[in-house]
């Protein structure tokens, strides 16, 4: 049996070694990681990926699969769901970081499995909604920074990277409060109250600055 941590690395200051971290910090003993880079979580299924495809070959029953959230398998609601339940039915047990949810296809009992299945296809869910409102704030972002004068004046440079932002977004859709978010990103109450309350604004900094 092997504990394998898979990764989606989709923008340039996301780094393997961090999740990687963020993975051994939460108590997981990783056996090996596989990861995919610049690849959209949206538009290619997990199958599709290269390092995605490595998985389906890998990982046997007994296996641990270890990921972030559901949105590194993909963020859209089919082929989430369908990733999730194929593992299940290879005996490979999923298991997130964020939240430490737990998926296994073990179990017998019919009440065990709707609560599961209902589990699964809301996270799923979750992950396609959390992609849409992402892909509507950085379009509201990059209007807004056009219609402030681009790169002209771009203010101050924004507390935050790109991939610190994407956990904030990931972590409010999950209901997180502020002071565990501020706590998991190493952000300000503030910054993360301005990304909350401002996504357009929060994403029109990022593109000023080339983030």
């Amino acid at each position: 049996m092997q504990t394998v941590l898979y990764s989606r690395v989709s923008t340039a200051d996301q780094t393997i070694e961090h999740q990687e971290k963020q993975a051994r910090d939460a108590g997981f003993t990783i056996d090996r990681v596989v990861a995919d880079h610049g690849v959209s979580g949206v538009s290619t299924r997990l199958a599709e990926r290269p390092e995605g495809k490595r998985l389906f070959d890998m990982l046997r029953a007994g296996d641990v699969l270890v990921v972030r959230w559901v949105d590194r398998l993909g963020r859209n609601y089919a082929d989430v769901t369908e990733t999730i339940r194929e593992f299940m039915r290879r005996g490979v047990v999923i298991k997130t970081i964020i939240n430490r949810m737990t998926f296994d296809g073990a179990t017998l009992d019919p009440m065990q499995q709707a609560v599961r299945d209902a589990l699964i296809a809301f996270m799923a869910a979750s992950a396609q909604a959390q992609a849409e409102a992402t892909k509507t704030a950085q379009a509201a972002g990059i209007e807004h920074a056009k219609a402030n004068g681009g790169n002209a004046y771009r203010g101050r440079k924004p507390s935050f990277t790109r991939a610190q932002m994407e956990t904030v977004r990931d972590m409010l859709a999950q209901d997180a409060g502020i002071s565990v978010i501020a706590k998991g990103t190493g952000l300000s109450r503030q910054a993360i109250y301005r990304m909350k309350d401002d996504p357009a604004e929060a994403e029109a900094a990022l593109v000023k600055w080339a983030m």
